[in-house]
């Protein structure tokens, strides 16, 4: 380096080159590489940080790198773009902050890994190849969504965590977790720019830039996931209500024309009244049956039924007498549940445990249906609602009703399922933001985000 230039504009001018060697290599990568501004952090972080606005390096570090070969420095600043552009840094709040960390670095590594580029460094280590090998094994694509919830099933002790920790460790954190209302503001106007970002270089991978973007399938898989349109399930929970009457005026089938003529021809004699009653959409036979088998996590069963519960609770979308069966459900039928008002629900959930752990059968569920509806106790069936990981022995034959089977992201993508089979691939904050939406449109005061227990 030429002399002269102090530690802060040493580590810019690495910063730089960084930046353009790895432009003319993923040129897709545009508006992701230019996407942060360079900042001396020497004092606040010892390797690389970032808020999504900013990219704070400490001075000594990147140096260390450099003299160790360029393509450390190109590997670390692209793990943080990647970071940024697959969205980590907003996606952090509510979950476990060290377990969330570790997922991230190990979905970054495992696209840099799965580049064969010089820049970024020679062949993958053998213990990396054995995690990602086990981590494939349930996962089709290596998002930290997937990631962090394979881990939690995993329940790693404390030291093979800090190995894992140390293995793919590349930048700091701290600077995601937002400590004021200015850092939450600040995190919704990156997270708006890294989802532009995001679907730019998707775009550029799939038009413009396709041909150039050999070898970059790592990178585009990953990208796909992350713009994959979102889905309001509060919304898909309404298709499965029929038409009843319900106590209120009907606005749209009143004519005031008639009303107000009677008003002025009689005074207070109008010639119609409102209809008392007006129809809408609610729920009344449904089936929520969940797979209590080994490969499905007892904490994402309790979020959906969280989720679940609010919704149905909802005003909007509860009959004042319903016919709900809630099944659990492994190889064998291990419960079925008779829920016929709100009372009842909110005392099962609250009460709930999880029963089963052996392999899955889709089978019996669909066959005690059957037999529910030879008896006659489910008579206005409309559909039934399926949570597990997909995997597993599916009836042949298509039911006489929907049946919709909701995964979480991984490894819902990757599972083949009958063509008479609805699949509905759901994220967390899309579960988190139906249930809220439904309190929020609720008048009563009991109706709230159930807390479950832990299962």
């Amino acid at each position: 380096m030429p002399d002269g230039k102090n530690k802060a504009e040493i580590g810019l001018e690495i910063l730089r080159s960084a930046q353009s060697e790895l432009y003319l290599i993923f040129p897709y990568l545009d508006a992701a590489l230019w996407g942060l501004e360079f900042q001396a952090g020497d004092g606040v972080t010892l390797s690389l940080a970032t808020d999504g606005e900013r990219l704070l390096y400490d001075s000594g570090y990147l140096s260390e790198r450099f003299l160790r070969g360029m393509s450390h420095v190109d590997r670390a600043y692209l793990h943080v773009i990647l970071h940024c552009l697959l969205r980590h840094l907003s996606k952090k709040q509510g979950r476990e902050s060290a377990l969330w960390d570790l997922s991230c670095d190990v979905a970054v590594e495992s696209i840099l890994d799965g580049l064969d580029y010089p820049c970024l460094g020679g062949a993958p280590a053998p213990v990396r190849l054995n995690f990602y090998g086990g981590l494939r094994s349930s996962l089709k694509v290596l998002t930290a969504e997937g990631i962090y919830r394979e881990l939690q099933r995993r329940k790693l002790p404390e030291y093979e965590r800090a190995k894992l920790q140390r293995e793919f460790f590349a930048d700091d954190h701290g600077l995601w977790d937002p400590q004021s209302k200015q850092d939450q503001e600040r995190n919704e106007r990156q997270d708006k720019k890294w989802q532009s970002a995001s679907e730019r270089t998707q775009t550029g991978m799939e038009t413009i830039l396709a041909g150039k973007a050999v070898g970059g399938e790592a990178v585009y898989e990953q990208v796909k996931v992350e713009n994959r349109p979102g889905v309001d399930y509060r919304n898909f929970l309404r298709r499965f209500a029929v038409p009843r009457e319900v106590l209120g005026v009907d606005g749209d089938g009143f004519d005031y024309g008639f009303y107000s003529y009677g008003l002025r021809l009689y005074g207070n004699m109008p010639l119609v009244e409102p209809p008392e009653t007006r129809e809408e959409k609610r729920i009344s036979d449904f089936v929520i049956a969940i797979d209590t088998s080994m490969s499905t996590s007892g904490e994402l069963v309790r979020q959906f039924l969280s989720a679940t519960y609010t919704i149905l609770a909802s005003r909007e979308t509860f009959s004042s007498k319903v016919n709900i069966r809630v099944m659990q459900c492994d190889d064998q039928l291990r419960s079925d549940t008779a829920l016929h008002d709100l009372k009842e629900l909110k005392a099962y959930m609250e009460d709930f445990h999880l029963a089963g752990g052996s392999a899955t059968d889709f089978r019996p569920v669909f066959q005690r249906v059957e037999e529910l509806q030879k008896a006659g106790e489910l008579t206005g069936l409309r559909g039934l609602i399926y949570f597990t990981d997909g995997m597993g022995r599916y009836p042949k034959k298509r039911p006489p009703y929907e049946a919709a089977f909701v995964m979480m992201e991984d490894p819902a993508l990757a599972v083949e399922i009958p063509p008479w089979a609805i699949r509905l691939t759901l994220t967390e904050p899309e579960l988190e933001t139906a249930a809220r939406q439904a309190v929020g449109t609720d008048e009563r005061d009991e109706t709230e985000l159930l807390e479950l227990p832990e299962l």
